[in-house]
């Protein structure tokens, strides 16, 4: 009967793990589906729509052939779009019945030269892509874009874009049972072998009576003293022990079976085995509800706006190294560029004037995108500066699609504040500059501000803003200290006097979750020094900066020099009992006159 048993153990062994192996091969089928797309009008561009991506689940691998470098980038389907209306493109799209169709779509609003041609675009480096990719000759690229995605593909923008691509998914074909029946059937071969041995030991011991032999010599003892002295050691006998024989045997046994189990469970990758539910854990309720009313993404996700602060960095560490204005000016914008080029006009005369901090590379501790589909766009960041191991608070926009994002403002942040904002993948609205539901509209807030520079308590906007504010006190001080200085020599022939006005850079201003907002904007301090009397004139021999800016040692009518400020506040609502506070300022030399 232990043969029986053998045998149907190793009957069903070899079913249960053949049928694992066909499994895992010829029942198994592909592993991935690929879509071929082909392009018939050729056209610089070819816009691979998400629709058609996200057509199979799972990751998309993108192939791309054609001679040369191949270009590739996603980003979002609007912002691709509004970056491609100035030249042709092949649009890729998914069809009423869900097959891949492709339209020729003609430029919207082509750039034109002098000459009447199309000024092509360049692909690569700009701001909108989220990530980009370059190969040569053969183009493979791995994501897992959502709907509202696409991928872009180019050649050098000039050039026609490749017209063989595909993508491919993977397919779901895991087979969890093929793990278990294989090593069900090692097992069951185990046990088949060990029945099959028990099955002929128990044959072996369990013979008929043996025939009656011959009848055996009688033993004689031997005696063990002759036997040594004959030089022999004992006798010997030939034929192993039981017990030695078993337990060989059952060693030679173990060994097979365990090395064919091993070698089927370790054969098995874990899609071969069934899959238990992970657990799951609660999830907390969104702390963060969107704001009515704002239904577009983000401007700007967290990857993209630390790339960006990264590129803005570099390129205005390279302008500075060579104090040059119109390498600046392709990240830099506005106040933030005016400043720099006063000081690369100083710094060209001047060896001993020390340069401009620089735009700091450190972690961004907080991004506040402006959630808008259109241009211009911005977001403030809270970016921590290496060097001096401090919190430098920016302001950076994109005036169209074309357009890099240049850094308008920067400040040290001073104030030590817990604001209610929104996270980065929600963004905030953009306060209009004429808004009544601030406690100041953004448009009047320069203006206010610096009618507090100038009055102090005694001006009407005094009880607006917050009474410690390190920066009026620091205006403070270095007027009176100028002042003071002015008046030890000049006080009988000349008249030093000091305004302050509204900047004339736009506020910038992204609303908080409590109904304020964060506002950035530019104040102009100036100095005025006058003669009193038609014989006096002003010198300025010991003051290089102002002899350098402005190209004259004396004048009759006297010297205005303008500081900017670069301010940013958070604005509270209008309903609100909080006060104005100014959240970081930097202060920079803008421009000195000969006075009109």
């Amino acid at each position: 009967m232990r043969f029986v048993w053998a045998v149907v153990a190793f009957v069903l062994a070899t079913v249960m793990i053949g049928a694992g192996i066909a499994q895992r091969t010829v029942f198994q089928g592909p592993k991935t589906q690929t879509e071929t797309i082909s392009v018939d009008d050729a056209a610089p561009y070819v816009l691979v729509d998400g629709t058609v991506l996200g057509s199979n689940a799972g990751a998309q691998t993108f192939r791309a052939q054609a001679d040369g470098t191949i270009f590739a980038a996603y980003g979002r389907t609007d912002d691709l779009e509004a970056w491609l209306a100035r030249t042709d493109y092949a649009h890729v799209t998914l069809g009423d019945e869900g097959d891949v169709v492709t339209a020729h779509v003609d430029a919207e609003a082509p750039v034109k030269s002098d000459d009447g041609e199309t000024v092509p675009l360049t692909p690569a480096g700009s701001d909108l892509w989220l990530d980009e990719f370059q190969q040569d000759d053969v183009l493979v690229a791995s994501v897992s874009l959502p709907a509202d995605m696409s991928l872009l593909v180019a050649g050098d923008g000039v050039e026609d874009a490749p017209q063989t691509m595909s993508v491919t998914w993977p397919i779901g074909n895991a087979t969890p049972w093929a793990g278990p029946l294989i090593l069900g059937g090692g097992i069951l071969m185990a046990v088949g072998i060990v029945l099959y041995i028990l099955a002929v030991r128990h044959l072996r011991r369990s013979r008929g009576p043996r025939r009656r032999g011959l009848p055996m010599p009688v033993t004689e003892p031997i005696d063990v003293r002759e036997v040594e002295a004959a030089g022999e050691k004992g006798v010997i006998s030939a034929s192993p022990s039981r017990r030695q024989l078993g337990g060989r045997t059952r060693k030679l046994v173990a060994i097979p079976v365990a090395a064919v189990v091993g070698l089927f469970a370790t054969g098995c990758t874990a899609d071969a085995w069934p899959q238990l539910p992970a657990a799951q854990s609660p999830s907390p309720s969104a702390s963060v509800v969107v704001p009515e009313g704002q239904e577009a993404p983000p401007a700007v996700t967290e990857q993209q706006a630390a790339r960006i602060l990264d590129k803005i960095a570099d390129q205005v560490a390279s302008a500075d190294e060579t104090n040059d204005a119109n390498l600046a000016a392709t990240r830099l914008d506005g106040t933030a560029l005016a400043t720099r080029s006063t000081n690369y006009t100083l710094r060209t005369q001047l060896p001993d004037r020390a340069a401009l901090p620089a735009i700091p590379t450190g972690d961004v501790k907080l991004l506040l995108p402006e959630a808008y589909e259109g241009w211009p766009r911005s977001f403030f960041a809270v970016v921590t500066d290496d060097t001096t191991q401090s919190d430098k608070v920016l302001a950076v926009t994109q005036t169209d699609p074309w357009s890099n994002y240049k850094l308008t403002s920067i400040a040290d942040l001073t104030a030590e504040t817990s604001l209610n904002v929104a996270p980065a993948y929600i963004g905030a609205l953009q306060v209009q500059p004429d808004s009544p539901f601030l406690m100041i509209a953004p448009e009047d807030l320069a203006g206010a501000y610096a009618d507090v520079i100038d009055n102090g308590d005694a001006s009407r906007y005094a009880s607006l803003f917050s009474d410690t504010d390190p920066f009026r006190s620091q205006v403070a001080d270095n007027r009176a200290a100028t002042k003071q200085e002015f008046d030890q020599t000049g006080a009988t022939t000349g008249t030093l006097t000091f305004a302050t006005t509204a900047g004339s850079q736009e506020p910038i201003s992204l609303a908080t979750l409590d109904s304020g907002a964060i506002v950035a904007v530019t104040v102009n301090e100036t100095e005025t020094v006058a003669p009193t009397t038609s014989d006096a004139v002003i010198k300025v021999d010991n003051n290089p900066v102002v002899k350098t800016l402005t190209g004259q040692t004396q004048s009759a009518s006297g010297f205005t020099t303008t500081y900017v400020d670069q301010l940013f506040f958070f604005v509270p609502a209008q309903s609100s009992n909080q006060r104005i506070q100014n959240l970081g300022y930097s202060s920079d030399i803008l421009e000195a006159k000969v006075k009109q």
